[in-house]
């Protein structure tokens, strides 16, 4: 890693906790620093169950209980069993929760405001621009990519979300069971192995490597979140199983593909696959590509 980068990162980030007041005891004037005031904005006025806010803030049990405790003291959250699974639990803002989450939000763009006021218009667009620029590769940062067993919860739910998918984009029925399947046992070692990405331990994307003899592996079941698209996500685990498959000896990879699905056909061939003549019988394909590793 080039040390001049990761000087520059943290600059930014000595930079953005001055300037947002992160290191101050009362965030905002709130009386309250800034990971409480972070998980009572987090909570929103619907609840959140507390599995749910531990993850999307990153937050271990023991942190995110310690501040559920100190927001409960204060008066501003109830944290209760679910009413349908006792084991979920819920953290929900009693009225002074409201009332003190809706004053937070008043000051926060109070502050957005004194960062844009002193701009011109034009360095205000490149700062907003900018700023979501960071964002999204921040988030593409935080992605995860896991080896699971193809029959978990978090596989079938990508499974699923691609398969509809499939026949929403091409009108056509999809049946996974029919042509070039790749049935659970097919994609479990040694016969193959599955991918998951993960964001904010949310599942959102998957692949899977089936092998063959000769040194040669199908690359299957490549999905990304319509939600997640744009992060780069897609070639990541396209990478994640080249290299395995090199790892595992083979020479080639290969895949096939709906031409419904053009955003992954341009992935294929930006990433040096070529077209090449059906090498199965897959009833749903209408491109067939390869690639020596």
């Amino acid at each position: 890693m080039d040390a001049t980068l990761v000087a520059q990162v943290r600059r930014f980030n000595r930079t953005v906790t001055q300037r947002v007041g992160a290191l101050d005891d009362s965030y905002l004037a709130s009386g309250r620093p800034l990971g409480e005031a972070r998980v009572l904005w987090e909570i929103g006025v619907e609840g959140c169950e507390v599995r749910a806010l531990r993850s999307r803030l990153g937050l271990d049990s023991g942190r995110a209980s310690r501040l559920l405790r100190s927001l409960e003291a204060a008066g501003l959250v109830e944290v209760a069993p679910g009413a349908s699974d006792r084991r979920v639990r819920t953290a929900r803002l009693t009225p002074a929760g409201l009332v003190e989450r809706a004053e937070l939000g008043r000051r926060s763009d109070e502050l957005a405001r004194s960062v844009l006021e002193p701009l011109a218009q034009g360095q205000r667009e490149r700062l907003v621009g900018a700023m979501r620029e960071v964002e999204r590769l921040l988030t593409a940062a935080l992605v995860e990519i896991r080896e699971v067993d193809p029959a978990h919860p978090d596989a079938r739910q990508c499974l699923r979300s691609y398969f509809a998918e499939l026949e929403r984009r091409s009108g056509t029925p999809f049946d996974p069971s029919t042509g070039s399947t790749a049935e659970p046992h097919e994609i479990r070692p040694p016969a193959g192995l599955f991918l998951v990405a993960y964001l904010r331990d949310a599942p959102i994307g998957c692949g899977a490597l089936k092998h063959f003899p000769g040194g040669v592996s199908d690359i299957k079941r490549m999905w990304v979140a319509e939600s997640a698209r744009g992060l780069g996500i897609g070639r990541r685990i396209l990478a994640e199983l080249e290299a395995r498959a090199a790892a595992r000896g083979d020479r080639s990879v290969r895949m096939e593909t709906n031409r419904s699905l053009r955003e992954a056909i341009a992935l294929y061939r930006s990433d040096g696959y070529a077209e090449v003549p059906a090498f199965n019988d897959e009833p749903f394909a209408d491109h067939w590509f390869a690639k020596r590793l």
